[in-house]
């Protein structure tokens, strides 16, 4: 790779500066030499020919934008001279073939993860407590409240202070000096020994905004996702908490239960608080029975389990120029090799497959998903159109500044994600995953409500590249955060796991990386490293709305 520039796909007819490239300097690329007419930013694309009104610009070999102005040789691509373009697409018998990777090294690897009685393995052990609709979060707030730090769960960031310890010294007659000197910090390991259920890795609890007054396809959306949550390998059981009279109701949370899995057999507490004699009996009967969960839930330890029960999802946010050419790459290797290994990873956020939907097309094993794949990506092209948008206005004001100008630009790097192992099933929000191998989930590009849906669909950990940074997170799957660039991981270092900016610098390849990568998550997935969402206690969750409110 040339430092200072890159031609990321043979038929690209623009480079992407690798660093800061100074107005003047010349760039010897495939035997002549030009110099450059502008100062082009690192992350930023530029011309290596004349370019005239209407010409297609290229890049990862697909349509990226079009020149809306003459661009000359070693002029930067930007939004004063290009717009969105992208490729047609159309259901075909074309299929793409797939050379696995050589996985013999982790053939038999295993991560020690929770076994569920479905043959499921979680890679964390929840419980959740989950209100039916909005009414009910203050009573939520109260069982968090109760509940949390006297169990022994924290959300810091790698350390609690211990105030109990100075109350108790002053209440038995400390000196002031003693006060001063009392220990009362208490380390990540010492805060887990303190658990009153050590192998429970904590409460969840999943407020929301929704379950009435909405849309009723809102409502029945909520339920499908509570469904896809308390079936996930990763939780242990759940406290449902009812008002009695909302959209979003218990008969549909457990007839999604039962639709993912026939033969339910965890904790499932349900209190409707309608048919309760007060809140406050309300309350007491929600704290004893989610505390009788987590007894049961204590009774299951980590034990191991091969690598084709992980369930991966593949996120991005924050995404800038390198995304495409570092992070996304290499999580798309890992994404092979975990297929290769007979596991499943998921791709998600269809507005940002705009423009490659050809290439997926091609790769879907059956007819059926490739009609669905068009037809999700169909509706969901016209249903922005309808609200007076379009794909073309995905890119963020970060995004662009940090050189992604087009929707198709940002689409085809972030498709990179998914490797390029072949699709064997193609999922609407909410879906389950019931196929080993890549499968496509219909999201939107916000990154919250795609990963509450990856978690809803099944993932047990989600990987989430970023070359901005966001401190996104997720209730019950961990949130691996891996940096596009080297600046970026130093700077966001507290939110940052995994690094794949020396792919950039040339001290590492997309292969090394991606190999690294699934090193990292199987130590996650064992509970040997902990990444920093889950230290910091970032657990977002946002439902996908799609309908208007009533």
């Amino acid at each position: 790779m040339n430092h200072a520039f890159l031609r990321i796909h043979p038929k690209d007819n623009v480079l992407a500066a690798l660093r800061d490239i100074e107005k003047g300097d010349t760039i010897d690329f495939e035997g002549f030499s030009f110099t450059t007419s502008e100062r082009i930013p690192a992350k930023h694309k530029f011309t290596f020919e004349n370019f005239s009104k209407g010409d297609e610009i290229i890049m990862y070999g697909v349509l990226v934008g079009q020149a809306t102005k003459p661009i000359a040789k070693g002029e930067r691509i930007s939004m004063e001279n290009c717009v969105h373009a992208s490729m047609e697409y159309a259901v075909s018998a074309e299929q793409h073939t797939w050379e696995a990777p050589d996985v013999s090294k982790w053939k038999d690897v295993t991560f020690n993860g929770y076994h569920r009685a479905d043959g499921s393995v979680g890679t964390s052990n929840y419980w959740l407590v989950i209100p039916m609709v909005f009414c009910e979060n203050r009573n939520v707030e109260v069982l968090k409240s109760a509940l949390q730090e006297s169990l022994g769960y924290h959300t810091t960031n790698d350390f609690v202070v211990d105030t109990d310890t100075l109350v108790e010294h002053y209440k038995n007659g400390a000196s002031i000096d003693d006060l001063v000197t009392a220990e009362i910090i208490r380390t990540p390991e010492e805060i887990k020994q303190n658990r009153t259920f050590p192998n429970v890795d904590g409460i969840k609890f999943l407020t929301h905004d929704g379950g009435c007054g909405g849309f009723r396809l809102d409502s029945d959306t909520l339920t499908s996702l509570f469904a896809g949550y308390i079936t996930n390998s990763n939780v242990a059981g759940a406290t449902i908490l009812s008002l009695g009279c909302q959209n979003a109701e218990v008969k549909n949370l457990l007839e999604g239960i039962t639709k993912r899995d026939p033969n339910f057999s965890k904790p499932l507490h349900i209190l409707e608080q309608q048919k309760s004699k007060s809140e406050r009996h309300f309350i007491e009967e929600a704290v004893k029975k989610t505390f009788l969960g987590l007894i049961e839930a204590n009774k299951t330890e980590r034990t191991p389990a091969p690598l084709r029960h992980l369930n991966l999802g593949l996120e991005c946010g924050g995404s800038d120029g390198f995304s495409g050419i570092s992070a996304n790459p290499a999580l798309g290797y890992t994404s092979d090799l975990l297929v290769a290994l007979g596991g499943t990873t998921v791709l998600s956020e269809f507005p940002e497959l705009n423009g490659v939907e050809q290439e997926l097309i091609n790769r879907c094993e059956s007819k059926e998903n490739k009609e669905k794949f068009a037809h999700l990506m169909d509706t969901y092209a016209a249903r922005a159109i309808a609200l007076g948008s379009a794909f073309k206005n995905n890119p963020s004001p970060g995004n662009i500044k940090d050189g992604l100008i087009t929707d198709a630009m940002k689409s085809a790097g972030a498709a990179k994600k998914g490797g390029t192992s072949l699709i064997t099933d193609v999922l609407d929000y909410t879906e389950k995953c019931t196929k080993k191998g890549l499968n496509l989930l219909c999201t939107p590009g916000n990154d919250v409500e795609s990963t509450t849906g990856l978690a809803g669909s099944g993932c047990n950990i989600i990987c989430f590249t970023t070359g901005l940074g966001t401190p996104t997170g997720n209730p019950v799957a961990p949130v691996i955060k891996i940096s596009s660039n080297n600046v970026l991981s130093e700077k966001m270092k507290d939110i940052i796991d995994f690094n794949t900016g020396t792919i950039i610098t040339g001290e590492a390849t997309i292969e090394s990386k991606g190999e690294e990568l699934l090193e990292y998550i199987i130590k996650v997935a064992s509970g040997e490293e902990i990444p920093a969402a889950v230290r910091l206690g970032q657990e977002d969750f946002i439902p996908w709305k799609r309908g208007i409110s009533l």
